[in-house]
């Protein structure tokens, strides 16, 4: 039987998320394992009176192309990409594979290249998003891969994805409503604030400096589920030491017990017990890689579990990340690369966040009530 919970995902990403109107160019991406979810978008997008294109891409694709490729093919830069994204007006990228750890054979110099290859396209979309020209929306389907990493059963895991999504809500879209006002609040402190400080008793005593950067309302209008508010810090002026609380996956690769030290804005010292290798050769990959493109505090407290998972888990309530590499312009970071590697640090046992020397947070928890609480 179709789990029903797929429509209203559906009709979230469609309706609340990306906002589709008649006449736009919409492209939905994703694997051949997440076709339900696929076929319900095309369907809304068609009920929206919007025009779909598909890309749908087996994830054994990338595994050959990084394993089996010559420089010159994994370097390319693709034209029919680019050109996509100059010419659509929303992206909806579901995401799913049938092995995360497929690429853990790779050699890290051969995915430093592929994410080179791509700094055209992602630097057009951040551009495009920011200027408000590109809607773009990206989720999670629910399959047994990510299962497996949270340790959960698919449908535990199931439930955990809607739930996060608040899909088991009678009106998601309301209730996502609610969750943007009092980001929103939050949002609006931290704007024209000039300095956060994150401290742990875990060792994490990292310095940001944000004067003049915008803070952003992250409400599932992007990312979905959603739930963080963000920016780009100054890019001279991050010091001090981050002891990262989880692993860390990117590009199929899981790096733990990661910690950075700060000096000037950039790394200048990194350890991690699994996967330093990987990790020093993702820092090296460009001038940018060692310069924090973003700070985020997450506000989903119907996120409480470490799942592996990028999207939900910096969504936690009670945790900051940080993402080294390229900075998303409309929070007015400039930072430029072809890394954007999002890494998390739980507040939740003994955390604080101080803003400007006054405490924000403690236990994970916002002293002002206004700003997104447990159970809202």
């Amino acid at each position: 039987m179709r789990d029903p919970r797929i429509d209203n995902l559906a009709d979230v990403l469609v309706g609340y998320s990306t906002e589709v109107k008649r006449g736009d160019l919409v492209l939905i991406s994703g694997p051949p394992l997440t076709s339900a979810l696929i076929t319900s978008i095309y369907r809304a997008v068609i009920q929206a009176g919007a025009h779909p294109v598909l890309s749908v891409v087996p994830d054994e694709c990338k595994e050959i192309m990084l394993n089996e490729g010559q420089e010159h093919q994994i370097t390319y830069e693709d034209p029919v990409a680019q050109f996509q994204i100059e010419e659509i007006d929303v992206l909806i990228a579901i995401w799913g594979q049938t092995n995360t750890k497929s690429l853990t054979g790779v050699s890290p110099e051969r995915q430093a290249k592929a994410s080179q290859a791509r700094k055209k396209y992602f630097d057009t979309y951040l551009k495009r998003a920011a200027a408000g020209e590109l809607r773009w929306v990206g989720t999670q389907f629910p399959c047994n891969a990510s299962a497996q990493d949270a340790e959960m059963s698919l449908s535990a895991y199931e439930d955990f994805v809607f739930r996060a999504g608040l899909l088991d809500r009678e009106k998601p879209a309301e209730a996502w409503r609610h969750i943007s006002e009092s980001q929103q609040r939050l949002v609006d402190y931290l704007n024209g604030k000039k300095e956060i400080r994150f401290v742990t008793p875990q060792g994490t005593d990292l310095t940001l400096g944000i004067e003049g950067r915008q803070w952003l309302n992250c409400d599932g209008h992007e990312n979905f589920p959603d739930g963080e508010v963000f920016t780009g810090p100054i890019e001279d002026a991050t010091r001090g030491i981050v002891n990262y609380s989880f692993p860390a996956v990117h590009g199929g690769r899981e790096v733990d017990d990661i910690s950075f030290t700060f000096k000037d804005g950039k790394v200048v010292e990194e350890s991690a017990s699994k996967g330093e290798e990987f990790l020093k050769t993702m820092l090296d990959q460009d001038a940018g890689a060692r310069i924090l493109g973003e700070i985020a505090i997450g506000t989903n407290y119907s996120i409480t579990d470490y799942t592996k998972n990028t999207l939900f888990d910096e969504k936690i309530g009670g945790t900051f990340h940080a993402a080294v590499g390229s900075s998303y312009p409309e929070s007015g970071g400039k930072n430029q690369s072809g890394l954007h590697w999002d890494m998390v640090c739980d507040l939740r046992e003994g955390g604080q966040i101080f803003v400007d020397r006054e405490l924000l947070s403690e236990n994970g928890r916002f002293i002002d009530e206004r700003f997104p609480q447990p159970n809202a």
